[in-house]
């Protein structure tokens, strides 16, 4: 227990020592008066005049200024330790202030980002990823697949390319998702929107949930995504021409088929269609929003969702419901859109025949067949290979 002072004895004290004080001003005096007009020989009589002392009245001096100097050190370090456990508990509520405004203002955005319940599912879209044409395209590399890294069944020729796209764009986070990550994924991003997630969870096929994660994360988090079953040749930057500036830019798509076939409606839903096994966006684009709220909707209307026929029926219906034929369907009617694309002049599948090099149309890019689906890796638009394994039926 820390002892206390008190006024009555400190007087007794100084009492006490007032014999020793008094001899002291003596000697004092009498050390001034002898020698204190001396010059030269002060300093050395003094020293004199100090040593001729009792011991015993040294030692009490000196035991006087002892006391009175850890005592002061006593006052001192318990004025010290005061302001200390003040200081600590002052800090301690000025974090725990802080921490409930934090938590306070987390709430509200929370509570702000929530779309109006009456709202329709493009609005929802918008309010919560807004468009902002200005911005730079995120470094995200996203890609999909059933086995994970470490798993053995990961096909080697899936794995290298996996690595060379990461190896390939250095800066860029490069994320692999399998369905149970995709899904937790789905849900975090969209947990505003409760009905793009029971659109995802209603899917009755894996290749329908593949292509939905597709546009679901390029439009929250923006980026490249690239199907499994691909490999880069080139680095993601050299995808833009050097005539045109990234600003300009909005999505970039490729041509993933052109066909001259008078049977082509027996392969495809167009006949030109426009590949979504890669592509390149910045967040919330329009056309991602739209073809989105299409999914959503269409699946909602089914009573019973499912993909039925033989498999090449089967491929038919997934182009139409959640892969390139629906996706070709929504970029031209983007594109056709004058307030949307600020584009004049009417746009079809004519205008991207036989496509040989990079045409941008409002802010969406499109590059050639070669450029996705790359033969020769020596051509200089040649930035993506595409071995079309059709990984729809492998999953």
């Amino acid at each position: 227990m820390t002892k206390y002072t008190t006024t009555a004895s400190r007087r007794t004290g100084f009492r006490r020592h007032i014999p020793i004080i008094l001899i002291i001003i003596i000697l004092g005096l009498l050390v001034t008066f002898f020698f204190g007009f001396s010059s030269f020989k002060g300093a050395k009589d003094i020293q004199e005049v100090i040593s001729n002392l009792p011991n015993d009245k040294i030692l009490g001096l000196s035991n006087i200024l002892s006391t009175e100097n850890s005592k002061n050190q006593g006052e001192l370090l318990i004025k010290i330790e005061k302001l200390h456990n003040k200081y600590y508990k002052d800090q301690e509520e000025r974090l725990k202030k802080i921490e409930k405004q934090n938590n306070e203002i987390l709430q509200e955005i929370k509570l702000l980002k929530s779309p109006p319940q009456h709202a329709s599912i493009r609005e929802k879209l918008t309010f919560v990823y807004p468009y902002d044409a200005d911005v730079r395209f995120p470094a995200y590399i996203w890609q999909t697949w059933k086995h994970g890294l470490n798993d053995e069944k990961f096909d080697e020729k899936y794995r290298e390319g996996e690595r060379q796209w990461a190896y390939k764009n250095p800066g860029f986070v490069h994320e692999l998702f399998n369905d149970d990550t995709a899904h937790t994924m789905i849900k975090y991003l969209y947990r505003q929107i409760p009905e793009v997630i029971n659109a995802f969870e209603a899917l009755p096929e894996v290749i329908l949930r593949m292509d939905f994660f597709r546009y679901l994360i390029l439009f929250a988090k923006g980026g490249v995504y690239a199907d499994i079953d691909t490999f880069p040749i080139q680095p993601i930057p050299n995808w833009i021409p050097e005539n045109v500036s990234p600003l300009d830019i909005g999505l970039i798509v490729g041509v993933e088929s052109d066909s001259n076939s008078p049977n082509w409606r027996s392969e495809s839903v167009r006949r030109l269609q426009l590949g979504q096994f890669v592509m390149q966006s910045k967040p919330g684009h329009p056309i991602l929003r739209e073809i989105i709220a299409q999914i959503v909707l269409y699946t909602k209307k089914l009573e019973v969702p499912e993909l039925n026929g033989n498999p090449n029926a089967k491929a038919i219906a997934i182009m139409k419901w959640t892969g390139s034929g629906r996706f070709t369907d929504v970029v031209f009617q983007y594109l056709n859109d004058y307030i949307l694309s600020s584009i004049y002049e009417s746009i079809n599948w004519q205008h991207l025949h036989n496509l040989e090099v990079p045409k941008l149309l409002g802010d969406v890019l499109v590059l050639p067949r070669v450029s996705f689906s790359a033969d020769d890796e020596k051509n200089p638009l040649s930035f993506v290979k595409h071995y079309g394994d059709k990984i729809y039926k492998q999953v």
